[in-house]
C-alpha cells in the first residue's frame, strides 16, 4: 500500500528536533527582547552618567539673589 504524503508529514518534518533551529537564530527572538533590552541597558547608562556626574546642592535658604531681584524690581526709578 501507497502512502500519499499529506500536509500533516510536512508539518512533522518540519518541527522535528532535529530540524529547529536555536533559539539565538531565530530573528522574530531578537526583535521581542531587543526593544526591552535596549530600553534597560539605557537605563542603566543613563543612572551612572548621573551617578558620576553629580551636580553640588546649592544653599537655598538665604534667598539673597530673589531676595535682591524683587527689591530692586520694587524701587522707584532714579530721577536725573
Amino acid at each position: 500500500m501507497i502512502r500519499a504524503a499529506n500536509s500533516g508529514d510536512a508539518l512533522m518534518d518540519k518541527n522535528s528536533t532535529s530540524a529547529r533551529r536555536a533559539w539565538w537564530r531565530e530573528p522574530m527572538m531578537w526583535i521581542v527582547v531587543g526593544g526591552p533590552l535596549i530600553v534597560v541597558l539605557a537605563a542603566i547608562a543613563t543612572a551612572v552618567i548621573a551617578v558620576k556626574n553629580v551636580d553640588p546642592v546649592l544653599d537655598t535658604r538665604s534667598g539673597q539673589p530673589a531676595v535682591q531681584g524683587r527689591n530692586h524690581a520694587a524701587t522707584p526709578p532714579a530721577k536725573p
